[in-house]
């Protein structure tokens, strides 16, 4: 419709309530979306992958704080290996974990830094440096990050202050998937069998 028309509109209807403003009716729906999803950073993808009940737990690193810098020794101007992390509070009946950390702020679009899943549902944590390959850590599996490669590699941004999420999946299952799988791959496995999420962020410039 024709700006001008449309105001002339919404003046005729306001005193009914019947106009509001696009900018407010766009707020309302990320502040809606923001609450769904516990105030979680998820793509379209992932958002449908935690649809039902789902328990948010904590994950956090001794190495830095959430939405702390992430040291250099754990990006690509250090030794480029993964950060330890850890985790508590997370759900009962928890059959394995999915972890996924990527990049929103690339400038290609998300890209993704490392995909492990069929953790054990039993852990709590992932020690420092864990080392390439597809089978590591008593059965878990590293897929493959945006570099096409089944490790770890860490912010190397090309400009400016990036933000990297770590987003862990506990999972009632596990995953029947191989090296080869990717991101995607991972979040259309996890469908209808998160129990809950925990999310860790750090950010880094060069």
């Amino acid at each position: 419709m024709n700006p001008y028309l449309r105001n002339i509109f919404c003046v005729l209807l306001i005193s009914l309530g019947a106009c509001v403003p696009m900018e407010t009716t766009m707020k309302n729906h990320e502040t809606e979306q923001s609450q769904n999803n516990g105030g979680l950073q998820l793509t379209q993808e992932e958002s449908t992958a935690m649809e039902g009940d789902m328990i948010k737990f904590q994950l956090s690193s001794p190495a830095f704080e959430n939405k702390g810098k992430i040291p250099s020794k754990f990006t690509c101007k250090g030794e480029d290996v993964s950060p330890p992390l850890e985790w508590k509070d997370a759900p009962t009946g928890v059959v394995s974990y999915a972890l996924i950390m990527d990049d929103p702020d690339a400038p290609v679009g998300t890209w993704i830094h490392w995909v492990i899943f069929n953790i054990p549902g039993l852990a709590t944590s992932l020690g420092e440096g864990i080392e390439p390959g597809q089978d590591v850590l008593d059965g878990a599996i590293q897929g493959k990050s945006s570099w096409g490669r089944n490790q770890y590699n860490g912010p190397c941004p090309p400009a400016g202050e990036h933000r990297y999420f770590f987003k862990l999946y506990a999972l009632d299952i596990e995953l029947n998937l191989k090296g080869n799988a990717s991101k995607a791959d991972v979040i259309q496995a996890i469908q209808g069998h998160t129990l809950g999420m925990a999310e860790l962020m750090g950010v880094f410039s060069r």
